[in-house]
């Protein structure tokens, strides 16, 4: 059956979309659609541009036999300026102080459109690395270690505080929280990440970096490279963090519980260049 253009470039598109940082073969659309390699080329270039002045991402092709095409995700700096400081508002309101001046952060973390906004913009800054995982302890790290996961094509893995018997034999360190001093306990699974492998860690929150520095000395265990580190809020801590190289969306700069105000800025995000 004869496909015809419009059809080819919505299914190429979304075929694309799907497919981050994965080098497609003219040959697979070609022998998809039915059609000439030229022609293909020429799709391309139409979804390339539109990617591009869309603020989508951008398609890198990779010349000769063995080459292909390839969709990188890439957020926009005017989007990503508004969505942070859309979350800045949000993340001020008096509401969602707690007992102990702790900050409710799960309805944003259980909307699907807020994470995927999340995962493309931390995933930006590290898209142009060789990357193989992204880490993140439970709990609330998680939906947005799958979230940069998602746009960077490759699997998440879960660092635990206690054993889970579906996890099989695990690597276990002991950390000291930044914050409070303790001797804290974190653990991998074996299985779940090989030796070598180059890694992002992303997690909701820091404070002084006691459970991120955790999770780099876990690595070290796996024989496992830090490619970059990416917070969604990080707070502002009065002494030395153990974690100083970092990215961040938001900061919490101040909150008086007394008054129930939360002051919120920018994170550092827009100091560090986009590898």
């Amino acid at each position: 059956m004869k496909i015809r253009r419009s059809e080819r470039l919505i299914d190429m598109t979304q075929f694309l979309l799907s497919h981050p940082r994965k080098l497609v073969p003219l040959t697979l659309f070609a022998e998809r659609y039915g059609s000439a390699k030229s022609s293909i080329s020429e799709d391309l270039v139409i979804i390339k541009k539109t990617f591009e002045v869309r603020g989508i991402g951008t398609l890198e092709t990779v010349p000769g036999a063995a080459g292909g095409v390839k969709y990188i995700s890439i957020a926009d700096n005017a989007d990503v300026l508004d969505f942070v400081q859309t979350l800045c508002n949000r993340i001020a309101e008096p509401n969602r102080l707690l007992p102990g001046g702790y900050l409710y952060l799960s309805d944003l973390l259980g909307e699907p459109v807020t994470l995927s906004h999340i995962g493309k913009i931390l995933a930006t800054k590290f898209n142009k690395q060789p990357i193989d995982a992204i880490m993140t302890v439970a709990t609330k790290g998680i939906p947005i270690a799958q979230a940069v996961a998602e746009h960077l094509n490759v699997p998440f893995v879960i660092v635990r505080r206690d054993s889970k018997v579906t996890e099989g034999s695990t690597v276990s360190i002991n950390y000291v929280s930044g914050s409070s001093k303790r001797i804290e306990k974190m653990e991998l699974s074996k299985r779940s990440l090989p030796e070598g492998s180059n890694v992002v860690i992303v997690d909701d929150f820091m404070k002084a970096g006691g459970t991120i520095n955790g999770m780099k000395n876990l690595l070290e265990e796996f024989n496992a490279n830090l490619v970059g580190i990416g917070v969604l809020v990080e707070s502002e801590y009065a002494e030395e963090r153990l974690v100083d190289d970092y990215i961040s969306l938001v900061k919490i700069k101040n909150v008086n519980v007394k008054e129930k105000q939360i002051q919120v800025v920018e994170g550092n995000y827009f100091q560090y260049p986009s590898e």
